[in-house]
């Protein structure tokens, strides 16, 4: 009998998330911001009332509620970003919007002040996708959040937001995502697509995100470099990475430098620290390598590597399948689809880059748990600006241009000279303006 007294138990929870009404709660001033209200969202842990606990979402609220243009919900990326503290910021970078819109930003689950620890796994990786962290400190990351990891994929992400929406009393709002943002983006508005009135991605990752968006960035690298330091700044780097089998650090340094210096002068120049490690003087890339290395501390509570690994490794398809594939083989599927693809495929960087990225190498111990559900195909018919930076090596163009041809209503954006995060970052602003008109016209 304890098998159905535990299914009543089960079925009362769910009738009760069903007919409790989410709310926004503690409301007040957000410290140090003016002009806006920060308060909490609780929400269940476990959706399906089959764990139970729940969750305190920190959420920032305009207090301009009149705003004739309805609810502008701007999400952070990662995953492992928090929300709340870049109210302010992306306040300013989106300029009069803010005066049409009521802008609001929250912490997604497992960030934040709720952020999922995992300092070993954190020291190794810390703001980083593709600096491969110790097998044993993924381990120890899964083990620290235990049964749960299967409750922080993207589908738990929208689920929280649809409480998000009926807690701020509005039928539809905007969506402006960047980076993994977009992913979120993309998902909710293909679960709810009545709710979404415009959808902005920015620095886009497809919302069918796996294992073959890897490939597009490697050969990325090699058009980016061309566009930033000439054929001769490619090429070399390829004879670097032949030549140290070192493509892993500079395919994470590449994707960090176009973040932070989409021109790839600074620190150094990067083509003439390339053409001189080609030539046997390596010293100069050794430092480029390390301070780009010491740039990439963070901690848990700016970007949540607890979190990075819970959500991605639920969200992506992989050579050896979904998140629920045994541990046992997936080494072997891994290299079979890295020996299937040719050396141009992955051109300048090798089959060694490929398999052994963060990515990869954070997902490949992961234990089994439930994967994301899959999605649609395509995006609904919502109106959709697609922006990105033809520099950007984090997310690059390709990406954008794959879900742009997914995207029926959808208009992509390329700021020529820009990198990751086109609305934050560019010194162009051809991007901001084209999202104030996409909003606003």
């Amino acid at each position: 009998m304890r098998w159905l007294v535990l299914t009543l138990v089960l079925l009362a929870a769910g009738s009760a998330h069903a007919t409790t009404s989410p709310a926004l709660t503690d409301p007040h001033p957000c410290p140090g911001i003016g002009g806006f209200t920060c308060s909490t969202l609780t929400v269940p842990l476990d959706r399906t009332g089959r764990q139970p606990g729940s969750l305190d979402l920190q959420v920032a609220v305009a207090d301009n509620d009149a705003a004739p243009r309805g609810v502008l919900l701007v999400i952070t990326g990662g995953p492992g970003q928090a929300g709340v503290p870049y109210v302010a910021r992306l306040a300013n970078t989106l300029g009069s919007v803010v005066t049409q819109y009521r802008l609001v930003m929250y912490d997604q689950r497992g960030t934040g002040a709720g952020a999922l620890v995992c300092p070993a796994l954190q020291a190794a990786m810390g703001f980083s996708d593709l600096y491969p962290p110790p097998a044993a400190a993924v381990r120890a990351c899964a083990q620290a959040v235990g049964a749960n990891r299967s409750l922080y994929g993207t589908d738990d992400v929208i689920a929280d937001m649809e409480l998000l929406r009926q807690a701020l009393g509005v039928d539809t709002w905007t969506l402006d995502g960047i980076s993994y943002g977009t992913f979120v983006g993309e998902r909710y508005t293909i679960a709810h697509p009545d709710r979404v009135s415009r959808l902005v991605l920015d620095s886009v990752v497809p919302h069918d995100a796996g294992f073959e968006l890897l490939p597009l960035d490697l050969r990325a690298a090699g058009r980016v470099l061309r566009l930033a330091c000439g054929a001769r700044c490619a090429n070399d780097l390829a004879a670097v990475v032949q030549r140290r089998h070192d493509g892993v650090r500079l395919f994470d340094a590449l994707g960090l430098l176009s973040i932070a210096d989409p021109t790839f002068h600074s620190p150094a120049d990067l083509g003439d620290v390339l053409h001189r490690a080609r030539n046997g003087a390596v010293s100069d890339l050794d430092n480029l390598l390390g301070t780009v290395r010491s740039w990439e501390a963070t901690s848990a509570t700016e970007l949540s590597q607890g979190l990075h690994a819970a959500a991605l490794c639920s969200d992506w398809s992989f050579p050896w399948g979904s998140s629920r594939a045994p541990l046992a083989g997936r080494s072997a599927k891994l290299a079979a689809a890295a020996a299937r693809l040719r050396p141009q495929d992955l051109w300048p960087f090798d089959r060694a880059t490929l398999t052994g990225n963060g990515i990869e190498q954070q997902c490949l111990p992961w234990p089994p748990t439930e994967p994301t559900p899959p999605a649609a195909r395509r995006l609904p018919p919502v109106p959709t600006l697609l922006l990105n930076g033809d520099r950007d090596l984090s997310t690059p163009l390709e990406w954008a241009q794959r879900e742009a041809a997914l995207a029926p209503a959808g208009r992509l954006v390329v700021v020529h000279g820009a990198g990751h995060s086109v609305q934050n970052r560019a010194t162009s602003d051809t991007g901001r303006v084209a999202v104030a008109e996409f909003l606003t016209g």
